[in-house]
């Protein structure tokens, strides 16, 4: 039975959303169970592309992530893969009518990273943000809207936003990693040997501007997703918080986390915003 390998697909897409990401899984959990398979096999989709890049050491990447593209576009041809992940993707993208330049502009910023280890220039840095974290916001908001275009369309420069306030606060929170394993330094004209207040504070002002903006969509959301993404919002505050009153040379020395119960606790006051109608 097809439905049954078609169930089992976003099953395995789930199941990969909750092994990489407690936090996105718990913040999927909170939007309407109509439209959580297909946020999971949003996330399972990038989510493997991004270990391809970043963690298949020892094997040939280039090889592998445009296998990865053509099995997906084999996958969107024919009806069927497979690979769980690229079936369960596929039914999303038909299904919400995610428009392919979503899907290039993510694969062309997953293809930097496997050469790519300096972003010089703020247009580089913007270019890259938009491929490997604004589309995938916008991924998610055809979902959130059913692929309706003009309420997408309204709401696209928040999701943007969003997308790019998450992605910055992973990279101030990666930054020993990305520097020291993966040998990548994304913020143009930081010295990241010596971090000062001023360069981080910079930052951290940026993240700022975009969750200021990227608020202003959530207010406007379906009802259904709404809890979701302010779950997620509020979670990445607190991290941006516990970034900025750590010292800039601990940033580098410390990967900075956000406590399961501190975690726990804020769903519990999000929650209380939303049934308050207060957001």
């Amino acid at each position: 039975m097809k439905q049954l390998f078609d169930d089992t697909s976003f099953k395995c897409s789930k199941i990969v959303t909750k092994k990489y990401s407690t936090s996105f899984s718990l913040a999927v959990k909170m939007l309407s169970p109509k439209i959580r398979e297909a946020i999971f096999s949003i996330y399972a989709f990038v989510r493997f592309a991004d270990e391809i890049v970043d963690s298949f050491n020892g094997y040939d990447k280039n090889k592998l992530i445009n296998q990865f593209e053509a099995d997906y576009y084999a996958a969107l041809e024919a009806g069927i893969s497979l690979n769980p992940i690229l079936n369960s993707f596929q039914h999303t993208v038909k299904k919400y009518s995610i428009t392919d330049d979503l899907v290039q502009a993510f694969l062309t910023s997953m293809k930097l990273d496997l050469n790519k280890t300096e972003y010089e220039t703020k247009t580089e840095y913007n270019n890259y943000i938009y491929g490997s974290a604004d589309v995938v916001g916008l991924m998610c908001l055809k979902v959130f809207v059913y692929g309706d275009d003009k309420e997408y369309e309204s709401l696209k420069s928040y999701a943007m936003r969003l997308g790019s306030a998450f992605q910055k606060v992973n990279f101030l929170r990666d930054l020993k990693d990305d520097y020291e394993i993966l040998n990548r330094s994304y913020f143009p004209g930081v010295n990241f040997e010596s971090l000062n207040f001023e360069a981080k504070q910079s930052i951290i002002n940026e993240i700022e501007e975009d969750f200021t903006e990227a608020y202003k969509g959530i207010k406007l959301l379906p009802l259904e997703s709404k809890f979701g993404v302010y779950t997620a919002f509020i979670y990445y505050k607190r991290l941006l918080s516990k970034l900025n009153s750590t010292p800039s040379e601990k940033i580098f020395t410390t990967r900075i986390r956000v406590s399961n119960p501190m975690k726990l606790s804020l769903l519990a006051r999000s929650f209380i915003v939303f049934k308050l109608n207060l957001l």
